[in-house]
């Protein structure tokens, strides 16, 4: 006798009460970006729907959020001045620092993770101090400014801190610096396994991020290798990270099931700018039903074992489920 599968999709309710895989608002952190002046709200054009913004227009933007209960967001910032080690950063009165303060003064409710890196601070735009020799990153001088950076970033009142940057024993250097100074209960998300990868390109418009030379092949993955992604990302959690991460999403939806099945800690991935690039503009051009394809990709990321999507749809996607 053949089994009669179509018994349980006949009836929507059915259909509803089998289903193995949910996405919700609570799965959802939206990036934000935050540059200096007022009154800014300026759409970045390789990204429809997303926006630089000045702070005052970073809390009317985090009013809405909440009333479509979306209530994480990333910090990404980007200062009106560079230099070659990202110094704008390094101080408590950054634009990261005061924007993370004025939106929990205003919405201490919303959860804040903020982006730890040197891409947007340096005058390069590579992720931390150059080595002069080589002309790349010199991991462990890096490191030592990472942790000044987290801590003001956790003295601004951060939720969380997501370091991007790619550098070998960063969750470390961050664990033990926030310890140190009395942050033992801020968790950090890593950018566990991050690629090289061409996806990024829309995301360098609206952080004015790209490098001035060569890229960043040196310190972030292959994207042909599988079996380093999940060794990075399983060191990343003996050095004490609360939340992995996979980075970029879509073509990686194999990684983000084998490092599920290797690690107990929750699994963060992020679906980037070329991604959501690709299906705003294939939307626009009549090619396929948007809000359908958006909907099932980010259902085909907790589908492959993620726990937490950071999205740029996730403001799309909590509309849909506000009118549901």
């Amino acid at each position: 006798m053949f089994k009669r599968f179509r018994r349980l999709r006949i009836n929507e309710t059915l259909r509803n009460l089998v289903q193995e895989t949910t996405v919700t608002p609570d799965d959802f952190i939206y990036p934000l970006f935050v540059r200096e002046g007022v009154g800014i709200k300026n759409e970045v054009s390789s990204m429809p729907g997303v926006f630089q913004m000045s702070i005052d227009e970073i809390l009317k933007e985090c009013e809405y959020l909440i009333s479509i209960d979306l209530k994480s967001i990333i910090l990404f910032a980007i200062p009106d001045v560079k230099d070659s080690v990202g110094s704008e950063c390094l101080c408590n009165e950054s634009i990261i620092s005061r924007t993370i303060r004025a939106i929990k003064e205003k919405f201490p409710q919303m959860f804040v993770v903020t982006d730890l890196c040197f891409c947007e601070y340096t005058d390069h735009g590579h992720c931390g101090i150059l080595d002069p020799k080589t002309q790349t990153v010199d991991n462990d001088k890096t490191l030592e400014i990472s942790a000044q950076q987290a801590i003001v970033h956790a003295k601004a009142g951060a939720d969380m801190i997501a370091p991007s940057g790619m550098m070998d024993g960063i969750i470390t250097t961050l664990r033990t610096a926030l310890d140190e100074n009395g942050y033992e209960n801020l968790p950090i998300m890593a950018y566990s396994t991050k690629f090289a990868s061409g996806y990024y390109g829309p995301f360098r418009d609206v952080a004015e991020s790209t490098p001035s030379f060569g890229d960043r092949r040196t310190y972030q993955m292959n994207p042909a290798n599988r079996l380093e992604a999940i060794e990075e990302s399983l060191q990343d959690e003996k050095e004490g990270a609360d939340i992995l991460m996979v980075k970029p999403a879509l073509a990686f939806l194999d990684v983000i099931r084998d490092i599920r099945n290797e690690t107990k800690l929750p699994l963060c991935v992020y679906n980037v700018s070329g991604e959501y690039a690709m299906l705003k503009n294939a939307g626009a051009a009549g090619l396929i039903d948007y809000e359908r394809v958006m909907m099932e990709t980010l259902m085909g990321f907790k589908r492959a074992g993620a726990n937490i999507i950071i999205t740029y749809h996730a403001k799309e996607a909590c509309e849909l489920m506000k009118k549901a």
